[in-house]
């Protein structure tokens, strides 16, 4: 399929790599669409061959851009409207891995670091609300392309908005929308990608830097 690499040469900056965990949740989407015959035979095969050799993030969402989201309860996930989360003075709140995102999520956290990573989770919604009433200690949240992040709503005191957005050149559309509403007492609020893994590291240093016209 020549338009999954129509971007590769588009621009000077680079494009963000695909990971093994991208390639998969794409694999499972192809999967799924062809068991419920929005595929062919033949076109499963070749958007399969053409995920796992996807070596950037723009050639995977051209591949699954006709289809709608997996179902998270074909996956065997349970989906919840709302999810409360209560914690004081104890350890970490993490959301990482195959999470299911709900629809709207109430934070009740003091002095506990609270992070949602939205990596690999499973988007169930094209929102999510995030109730904050939280003092104290970090609120993380770990985006990815097509994840936005909204903090208009929320009110802080003697707290900061540490927001590291996706590189302006991905060009994935919007799949989730997060509102941030509430109020946040001391500690930080912090929005940013996943960190580069080693490989994408050298890569980037060994990268020639880019020339203007």
């Amino acid at each position: 399929m020549s338009t999954t690499r129509k971007h590769a040469t588009s621009g000077s900056s680079p494009e963000l790599r695909a990971s093994h965990a991208d390639r998969d949740r794409v694999v499972d989407v192809l999967s799924t669409a062809a068991g419920d015959g929005l595929l062919t035979a033949d076109e499963l095969d070749e958007r399969l061959e053409a995920a796992l050799s996807a070596r950037t993030l723009s050639e995977l969402t051209a591949l699954t851009a006709d289809l709608p989201p997996v179902s998270p309860t074909a996956a065997g996930l349970a989906v919840k409207d709302t999810v409360r989360i209560e914690r004081v003075h104890s350890g970490p709140v993490e959301r990482v891995g195959r999470w299911v995102v709900p629809r709207r999520l109430e934070l009740a956290v003091a002095f506990c670091d609270v992070t949602l990573d939205f990596t690999d989770a499973v988007i169930t919604h094209d929102t999510l609300r995030i109730q904050v009433e939280m003092a104290g200690k970090a609120l993380t949240l770990v985006t990815r392309p097509g994840i936005v992040v909204d903090t208009d709503g929320l009110q802080l005191v003697h707290s900061r908005v540490k927001y590291r957005r996706v590189p302006a050149h991905s060009d994935a559309p919007v799949t989730l929308r997060v509102e941030l509403v509430g109020q946040k007492v001391h500690g930080p609020v912090v929005v940013r990608p996943p960190r580069r893994t080693l490989g994408q590291w050298l890569l980037r240093r060994s990268a020639p830097p880019s020339t203007g016209a």
